[in-house]
């Protein structure tokens, strides 16, 4: 069995889940589910980026104390996790006592290499970053992309820094040469031009005061703690062993695979492999860059008034449902559109009317005739829908599937077994079913709970049951 490890992007915990996260968990969770079927020996990893300066911030805004604040916010992403039928092989917390000592030994590696130093620093902060921003990374009001309306914070202290500019030759043969491979190429293409214009060190402490005493101390020096993305990249590493046990981090790193959003691309594919290298340590295979979401066609935000929570429209419409839209209506390399009105619509006419239709009829007739089926022991993906998930399409893998859907459809409509006997009725049938089965095998990456329903529904003697997906008014 090949191994095959897989990690999201750690989610910061200073509020709740939003749609945008269930994209990205459901996304991660298709590569993971579609490399089990094939047979690799998977080890899926997500957790909670708890040592950032904005979890901190938003505990006292709403007078809690750090670590309960973090908790109680961290175990709304496991929910959110297993409402959406995603289950982690680990979810590696970053306030646990073994990523604080996997931390400091990344710290100690790079320390021994000669690539920290200390220097006073003085520049702008952006928080929902945690980064240093220089002006001309800013918009022309000066303010963050990734967070516009957000003031910058003028910071000046003494930092510890790393000497990021001493691998720029490095990083990029790892990357042009796709030792480390970023997808889609548009992104890898964005790297090189960044590193390419030449790489500055970079800040990876805060001081006590500023970081309110709160995250990863830094290894004898008790007035500083380890700046966030420093030690919240190396969740990837200590949720596997790294620092305290060495076979299981032996037998899983390098990453095969990282999934994150685009806003974090240049921390992974620039800063982490450096990191990594520096300290002697493999670097990740690839990087999966997806794109984000939009809600009723405004960039979500709190002001605004439209974040939307996935648990809630799970509770609503189910959770296929909501894996559905995400997968099929929405590129992962470009920008989607969230709303429940789409929602809704893709559900009536491509599940409710198209899948869950199928399976009906088919049931019926087949229950009328007595009908049982046995699959065959050997099934495989097909090899356009193979392609496009080895290439995160998700969206025109199951544009794929859902073609074979309207063609059976259509054979149905054409054939009309309903007026057909006997053994005429029986090939006509047991052909349909055989597709579905096809059908079935193929979503199993994608609807898990309606691919399995389905496999079970089809496999010996054939009753009708409850709708798959019941129509919404």
């Amino acid at each position: 069995m090949n191994k095959f490890f897989i990690t999201n992007s750690i989610p910061y915990v200073n509020a709740q889940p939003h749609i945008g996260h269930a994209l990205e968990f459901l996304q991660s969770d298709v590569v993971n589910r579609h490399q089990r079927l094939v047979g690799s020996d998977v080890w899926y990893l997500c957790g909670s980026d708890e040592n950032a300066i904005k979890n901190v911030q938003a505990a006292e805004k709403e007078g809690k104390e750090i670590q309960s604040f973090i908790d109680e916010h961290a175990e709304e992403f496991e929910r959110l996790a297993k409402e959406l039928n995603i289950h982690f092989d680990v979810f590696q917390k970053g306030s646990s006592d073994n990523h604080h000592k996997a931390s400091q030994k990344l710290w100690e590696l790079c320390d021994a290499n000669g690539d920290i130093y200390k220097k006073s620093y003085k520049g702008l902060y952006c928080v929902g970053c945690e980064e240093f921003k220089t002006k001309s990374e800013l918009n022309e009001k000066g303010e963050c992309h990734e967070h516009p309306g957000k003031p910058l914070e003028e910071v000046e202290e003494e930092n510890y820094f790393f000497k990021l500019s001493k691998y720029q030759d490095f990083l990029l043969k790892l990357i042009e040469s796709n030792e480390y491979q970023i997808v889609p190429e548009f992104r890898k293409n964005e790297i090189i031009s960044f590193i390419k214009s030449g790489l500055e060190d970079f800040s990876i402490s805060r001081s006590n005061k500023r970081a309110k005493n709160w995250g990863v101390p830094v290894p004898n020096d008790p007035e500083q703690r380890i700046y966030v993305w420093f030690d919240a990249l190396n969740i990837y590493q200590s949720g596997i062993g790294f620092g305290a046990d060495e076979t299981s981090y032996n037998k899983w790193w390098p990453a095969d695979l990282h999934v994150v959003g685009k806003g974090i691309i240049r921390f992974h594919a620039v800063y982490w492999p450096a990191i990594l290298h520096s300290a002697g340590l493999a670097t990740p295979k690839k990087l999966f860059v997806h794109e984000y979401f939009t809600v009723n066609g405004q960039k979500m935000s709190k002001t605004l008034g439209n974040v939307v929570n996935p648990l809630d429209i799970v509770a609503k419409y189910g959770t296929d449902a909501l894996r559905y839209y995400c997968l099929a209506k929405i590129s992962p390399f470009q920008d989607g559109d969230f709303s429940e009105e789409k929602l809704i619509e893709a559900y009536n006419s491509d599940l409710a009317n198209g899948l869950g239709n199928l399976v009906a009829r088919v049931a019926k007739l087949a229950e009328k005739h007595a009908l049982s089926y046995h699959a065959p022991e050997e099934q495989s993906i097909n090899p356009k829908v193979e392609q496009s998930l080895q290439d995160f399409k998700f969206n025109e893998a199951l544009s794929e599937i859902w073609s074979w859907i309207t063609l059976a459809d259509q054979q149905i409509n054409q054939a009309k077994p309903w007026e057909l006997e006997g053994e005429e009725a029986k090939k006509v049938l047991l052909d349909l079913i055989s597709q579905i089965m096809v059908v079935a095998h193929n979503l199993q990456p994608f609807l898990p709970q309606s691919s399995e329903k389905i496999l079970e529904q089809f496999s010996g003697e054939i009753k009708s049951q409850t709708p798959l997906f019941p129509r919404i008014s």
